[in-house]
């Protein structure tokens, strides 16, 4: 079982960006995911930044795949979605269907967002040419079941494993609304939040996470503790979510379990001390996603 690291959803400056992927070519993660997936009105990293990044971290052994928008909204965003969908050298993450129409033809990976809630469009989409297809965030081990039960030969399933939750997208800009301002000139304010803003209920329970135009999940979700289950199930990629702390502490714990040097359990513990509001696993179960089953 291979390790990846995920888009990163948060809105970071350039310097900051290079340096955490930079840090990933000396850590045990074989998969390494990059491009602006969130908002496109994120400029520190332009696309030639993330395609001379990619260069870099193929260079040194990676294996990189650029990901697109989940969410396009302007002819602009359509001809950047061309452009990296069309780049001869590194395979490509569709975030939504309008990426799967430009990369019909050519392997590419289907993001969680992509919404594969059964296994006729799964072998659909492999007719189309998808390699890699990764489990929607809200589904669970018994809807993974039946549908690795008829997967398509030589696809490789990919599932989100650690990291907080892409759980909506919105046309509209959550931290631009929090601080009264129009989308169109939000001040680019996600750059003063490096894990987003946190929503607590009524009851002061942390429940949700601004992002921008996305909305996660407050908890980190974590599924460590059925790495067994993970295995059986043949899924042959674990994917971990950026975090601007702890994240090489977080890939050498994985990298620890997977290779049978630390339990499940005992990696499980560790994780929740470099989490920032706890951990859910719910989904994982059926159940609702904040619950820590």
């Amino acid at each position: 079982m291979k390790l990846s690291v995920g888009p990163n959803f948060y809105y970071w400056s350039k310097e900051k960006t290079l340096a955490f992927y930079r840090r990933l070519i000396d850590l045990p993660v074989d998969i390494i995911y990059l491009g602006e997936t969130v908002c496109a009105k994120r400029k520190q990293m332009h696309t030639e930044d993330w395609l001379a990044l990619a260069e870099e971290l193929a260079a040194a052994g990676k294996e990189v795949v650029l990901s697109t928008l989940a969410l396009s909204g302007a002819e602009s965003d359509m001809h950047t979605l061309k452009r990296i969908c069309h780049n001869e050298q590194f395979v490509v993450e569709a975030n939504d269907f309008g990426a799967v129409g430009v990369l019909e033809g050519r392997p590419f990976v289907a993001g969680p967002g992509v919404n594969l809630y059964n296994h006729k469009s799964i072998a659909w989409l492999a007719q189309l040419g998808l390699k890699r297809w990764v489990l929607p965030v809200e589904l669970g081990c018994e809807t993974l079941k039946t549908l690795q039960a008829h997967r398509p030969d030589n696809l490789e399933t990919e599932v989100f494993a650690f990291g907080r939750l892409p759980l909506a997208y919105s046309a509209r800009c959550y931290t631009a609304r929090a601080h009264q301002l129009q989308k169109d000139q939000c001040q680019h304010r996600c750059l003063e939040y490096p894990e987003g803003m946190v929503l607590s209920t009524q009851e002061e329970q942390v429940f949700l996470a601004i992002n921008g135009t996305q909305m996660l999940s407050a908890q980190t979700y974590d599924v460590i503790a059925e790495l067994t289950t993970l295995e059986a199930l043949g899924v042959d990629i674990l994917r971990l979510s950026p975090q601007p702390e702890y994240m090489d502490k977080v890939i050498d714990t994985f990298h620890l379990c997977l290779s049978h040097r630390l339990t499940p359990a005992d990696a499980a513990t560790r994780l929740k001390d470099w989490v920032p509001s706890g951990v859910c696993n719910g989904y994982w179960y059926g159940d609702a996603g904040i619950k820590s089953i």
